[in-house]
């Protein structure tokens, strides 16, 4: 750092820390804005699915959850939710992948990711120790999530391709003259994954004595797909109003696939927006290990001297920036 001020000054030094600190309060009060606001409208929008579909929290539900939870956790999820933030949501998280992952698990994973690229930056590239641990937690704590994330939308993806099939085969049962609840009984062992294991918890909840609605609105709440949240508001809505239901159910599943078509439509037409970010966002990277197997020592440079370590610093955190733009210009709700 005495060679960063002798060569700059105290004075530029002192106005870019503050110039990047005042960029980072900036975006943290929007984020908190935006992040509150967002809260907001959800928690409106769960009270009002809630109401419509008459699934309020019960407590005495909620308490003998809890202790099957504390039943089937073993010592290291127990250890692991100590350090982890928000276990209950973390769970559910897990529980959307479809895949046995436990918090302690997650827990160990996120442990050994950063302790291996904690270690391999101090031992191969030969960074210092505490951009070593930086790297290290930043890795631990980003890729695990990253996995678990790309593992649910995968498993939404699946989802919400083969969930009209699984609406057809109910309409040809209701069609047949079953009822509602032994329709989506039968149609678990004629649609694919993981369109069988929602309705096979949900028929697993019926038969303990569960609503319908109630069943299918749980497995919505864990699943976190708009298609599911569909499928109980049209089974709350005929329960009340009346009507055909198996004209109702095959006109969602018209609607879902029309709607799934949009999505790819919309897809393919910002597909050059996507690869200019993937193309834009890689080259940095991928110049600096070409760089770093021609000329390692200049290219260490960068993570050695004081100089290099802010640039390194900017110029993540306006990439970073520069993505999540990227990102949100080409995301469009439907």
């Amino acid at each position: 750092m005495a060679e960063l001020f002798s060569e700059f000054g105290l004075l530029e030094v002192s106005i870019f820390v503050g110039a990047l600190l005042l960029a980072a309060i900036l975006v943290g009060i929007a984020f908190v804005i935006t992040d509150g606001r967002h809260r907001h409208e959800q928690r409106r929008l769960e009270n009002t699915r809630n109401r419509a579909l008459g699934t309020g929290v019960i407590e005495s539900s909620s308490e003998q959850a809890s202790a099957v939870r504390r039943e089937t956790e073993t010592g290291l999820d127990v250890f692991a939710k100590r350090f982890l933030p928000k276990p209950d949501q973390l769970r559910t998280r897990l529980r959307r992948t479809g895949r046995d992952i436990s918090i302690g698990k997650f827990g160990l994973a996120i442990f050994i990711i950063g302790v291996v690229f904690g270690l391999g930056c101090w031992a191969i590239f030969g960074f210092q120790p505490a951009l070593s641990v930086l790297i290290g937690v930043g890795m631990g704590i980003w890729l695990p999530h990253m996995s678990i994330g790309f593992m649910i939308s995968r498993r939404q993806e699946k989802f919400t391709t083969r969930f009209p099939e699984g609406l057809d085969v109910i309409v040809r049962g209701l069609r047949a003259g079953l009822p509602i609840a032994e329709s989506i009984v039968n149609a678990r062992s004629e649609v694919p994954e993981p369109v069988r294991t929602i309705f096979s918890n949900i028929s697993d909840s019926v038969n303990l004595g569960q609503n319908l609605e109630d069943a299918i609105a749980d497995s919505a709440k864990i699943l976190d797909t708009p298609e599911l949240k569909f499928f109980a508001v049209s089974l709350s809505v005929q329960r009340e109003t009346g009507g055909n239901l198996a004209e109702t159910l095959s006109n969602l599943a018209e609607i879902l696939r029309r709607r799934r078509q949009m999505k790819l439509k919309v897809k393919a037409m910002s597909s050059e927006a996507r690869a200019s970010a993937y193309i834009i966002g890689s080259l940095p990277f991928i110049m600096f290990a070409l760089i770093f197997f021609v000329n390692t020592s200049y290219a260490m440079e960068l993570f050695t001297d004081p100089r290099g370590m802010v640039m390194v610093g900017v110029g993540g955190f306006m990439m970073a920036l520069g993505v999540f733009i990227m990102i949100k210009m080409v995301n469009f709700e439907i």
